[in-house]
């Protein structure tokens, strides 16, 4: 095999690998810190305003930290 067969074979394969959808576990995980209402508000798409942020926290009180894991993909 030469040189340019080889790289267009490790090209093929780096753009397969691509192709691939992210597995649902990695797109799950969460940092060890604590979950915050910032991380709540952002994770749903809303703005950092007062109103929001209370709307984070009421949600984190009822559902704790898996609230961050219902919004995210």
């Amino acid at each position: 095999m030469s040189t340019s067969e080889s790289d267009a074979s490790r090209a093929s394969e780096v753009l397969a690998s691509e192709d691939r959808a992210t597995p649902d576990d990695r797109l799950h995980i969460r940092p060890g810190t604590e979950v915050s209402p910032e991380d709540i508000v952002l994770a749903a798409g809303r703005d950092l305003t007062p109103k929001n942020l209370e709307w984070a926290r009421n949600k984190l009180a009822e559902e704790g930290p898996a609230a961050l894991d219902k919004l995210l993909p």
